[in-house]
């Protein structure tokens, strides 16, 4: 961004009307004109605010390749099962290994989306999401350009909302490539039709489409936890690398702590513990009650961090 951007431009007056609040003689702060267009102002102001954040993100080269390795994972899963199976042996492993719907891939391509899913949600997914997250504050720190965007028209809050909200995107991006390549690769290595759900239930083609992008929402859903704890993370320090580092760590730590059988009684209150959950979409009908755990155990890691970098940034001195 440039400066000019970051600080943002004046609120422009119109019709003889002034929209800023202008002091009185006594220096005291006189009243401000409201006639609807501030508010109207506001929300250009935040719209472009949230645009110049998404083009920032995307065109950063480490945001193409993150997107870039995401996309590939699919891929050589597909091609992986298609070698496995070109013999006749069944994909997955053949002794139960893998998603339970692994072995559903040679019958259906589509299946392939929920495999790859499955395999990038543990560690690449949430990593992904972690470098952005992280770097979001911290990187604007350590360009410089922070303390502009904190004495900006637009405010400590909304600035926080419109970083949150660009990682967000982020997530459901990083998820979709991560879905679309593995329709493609799917469609162009297997069979595709009439999908037989965990259940054993059959549904249409265009069904299984529906419950793939409920899927893939679901999945970017699991993130937004980890997402306002990267955001937190990144408003205590000046360093990306720290702040992207630091989030990739804490991501790795519990996730070990998860797999401990001992630590059992912690699991269920840990951010990742119901991200599989999203398989419970492939049933009829549809398993809710995990799905429900895992959609309230994000919002409250949502709240509770990101109240948490509210109050950081809020408090932050633009001199340091």
């Amino acid at each position: 961004m440039s400066r000019a951007d970051l600080i943002g431009e004046g609120v422009p007056a119109g019709d003889g009307e002034a929209y800023t609040t202008h002091g009185t003689p006594n220096g005291t702060p006189g009243p401000t004109k409201q006639d609807g267009r501030t508010g109207r102002t506001g929300g250009r102001r935040t719209s472009g605010l949230l645009r110049s954040e998404l083009l920032t993100t995307f065109r950063r080269w480490r945001t193409v390749a993150l997107l870039g390795v995401l996309a590939v994972i699919p891929v050589l899963v597909g091609i992986a099962v298609r070698i496995e199976t070109a013999d006749g042996g069944q994909g997955g492993g053949g002794g139960g290994q893998g998603p339970a719907f692994i072995s559903q891939i040679t019958n259906n391509g589509l299946f392939l989306v929920f495999t790859s899913l499955a395999a990038t949600l543990p560690f690449f997914l949430p990593m992904a999401v972690g470098v952005v997250a992280g770097d979001s504050v911290a990187g604007e720190a350590n360009a410089g350009t922070l303390r502009y965007l904190l004495v900006a028209p637009a405010g400590r809050t909304r600035l926080l909302l419109v970083k949150y909200a660009s990682t967000m995107v982020f997530c459901l991006v990083a998820t979709l490539v991560v879905a679309g390549f593995a329709l493609a690769a799917g469609a162009a290595l297997f069979p595709v039709g009439e999908v037989t759900l965990l259940s054993g239930t059959t549904v249409s083609f265009g069904e299984g489409l529906l419950r793939a992008l409920a899927i893939a929402v679901a999945v970017a859903l699991s993130l937004t936890g980890l997402a306002a704890l990267g955001l937190f993370v990144s408003t205590l320090t000046n360093s990306g690398i720290a702040a992207m580092a630091a989030t990739v760590g804490l991501l790795l730590m519990v996730q070990i702590v998860d797999t401990i059988p001992q630590l059992h009684a912690v699991q269920p209150y840990l951010f990742p513990h119901y991200w599989l959950s999203f398989a419970d979409l492939l049933r009829d009908p549809v398993y809710w009650d995990e799905l429900v755990r895992n959609l309230g155990l994000q919002a409250l890691y949502t709240a509770v961090f990101g109240s948490a970098a509210w109050a950081r940034l809020t408090s932050r001195d633009i001199t340091a």
